[in-house]
């Protein structure tokens, strides 16, 4: 069964209201009446009509303030008014339109401009609630949709960082002591960084390029890369250079964080002294994300196996970076690390050291 236009009629004079009523109530319309202003705003709370007939002049709240207070609501403002009145002055209409007025009808009132006029508002009213009805169904589905692509994208980013550690193991996969590495290293590089103040688009770029940084040692034989035992001076040598065969795989992308991957790898042996690797920069010559990923990468050394050592105490490991402040690392990205502590500790539980021990004669230098 259709639904009835619903008209309200707001007038303190009770013959005005019965009047309009009479008029109406043929057309089939819905009639609510009003005495006062306040009684009117009762009504459009409780029940919301698609059209008002709102005399102006009333004692308490008049038609002016009524129409304000309707049009001021986000739920009420597209209800259509059409202010009745015996006010015939310019500046009168003039302030009924400041008000919100949509249409004016001059007591005493014609039956056939009454019916035209709320006709013609009742199908303003229709098209108002037809676009907003509208538009809400449109905002859901652009939810809807926003939301699918933010899944699809988590998605994307997930398969694309499983496919990044996946391939940086290429570089490792053979040394059954590198166990979860990687992954401990790039997001303790993230805990830091997180503490040093970085955006989230660049702490998110770490997350992808750090586990890159070793991927130069797939251009290391295997004879050097696996020796259980001290690598002599050539050894070590050719061992350093795969700072540089990481930054060459990786150099020329366009992807921002495989670029960042490219000086990363280039970078994580530098030392703040300067006594570091390939290139011996010194301070802020090395880029922070370099600064950063070295401390990672030695504090997760020092605490896992490797071929030629057992793991060392965490609290040991921390005072062994503690040492290094000013010397092997930069004091700001160390002090960092230790107000990360928490995080760092809860990244190492999640991923444990689960190398077996094969403890062996220890190598030239323990951490690198």
């Amino acid at each position: 069964m259709p639904i009835k236009p619903r008209v309200l009629a707001v007038d303190d004079e009770e013959r005005n209201l019965r009047l309009m009523e009479a008029m109406l109530l043929p057309m089939g319309y819905e009639f609510f009446k009003a005495h006062s202003g306040e009684e009117a705003l009762d009504i459009v709370r409780e029940t919301p009509p698609d059209v008002v007939l709102l005399d102006i002049m009333m004692p308490g709240v008049n038609g002016f303030e009524v129409a304000r207070r309707l049009k001021a609501n986000e739920d009420t403002r597209i209800i259509p008014i059409i202010m009745v009145t015996a006010l015939k002055e310019v500046d009168d209409r003039v302030k009924a339109l400041d008000a919100g007025a949509d249409d004016f009808l001059t007591k005493p009132v014609d039956k056939l401009e009454l019916k035209a006029r709320v006709a013609n508002s009742l199908k303003i009213k229709a098209y108002n609630d037809h676009m907003r009805s509208y538009q809400k169904d449109l905002e859901t589905e652009i939810a809807k949709r926003t939301r699918e692509l933010e899944l699809a994208y988590e998605r994307v980013k997930d398969a694309s960082l499983d496919t990044i550690h996946r391939l940086s193991r290429a570089a490792e996969y053979k040394d059954e002591h590198t166990g979860d590495h990687i992954q401990r290293m790039s997001q303790y590089s993230v805990a830091i960084a997180k503490e040093i103040g970085l955006g989230q688009k660049i702490l998110e770029s770490i997350l992808y390029a750090a586990p890159m940084h070793d991927i130069g040692k797939i251009g290391i034989p295997d004879r050097i890369l696996l020796k259980p035992r001290r690598l002599e001076p050539e050894e070590w040598e050719i061992m350093k250079r795969h700072t540089v065969i990481g930054a060459q795989i990786l150099q020329g992308s366009d992807v921002g964080f495989i670029k960042l991957a490219e000086v990363i790898a280039m970078t994580h042996h530098e030392r703040w002294d300067g006594a570091g690797y390939p290139n011996g920069l010194c301070e802020r010559q090395i880029p922070l994300v370099g600064r950063i990923s070295a401390v990672a990468d030695v504090f997760d050394a020092l605490t896992s196996r490797r071929p030629y050592k057992e793991p060392i105490s965490v609290e040991d490991s921390f005072a062994i970076i503690a040492e290094g402040r000013s010397l092997r690392f930069d004091p700001v990205v160390v002090d960092a690390f230790f107000s990360a502590k928490p995080e760092i500790l809860a990244i190492k539980r999640k991923h444990p050291d689960t190398s077996p021990s094969k403890l062996v004669e220890m190598a030239e230098l323990p951490y690198t």
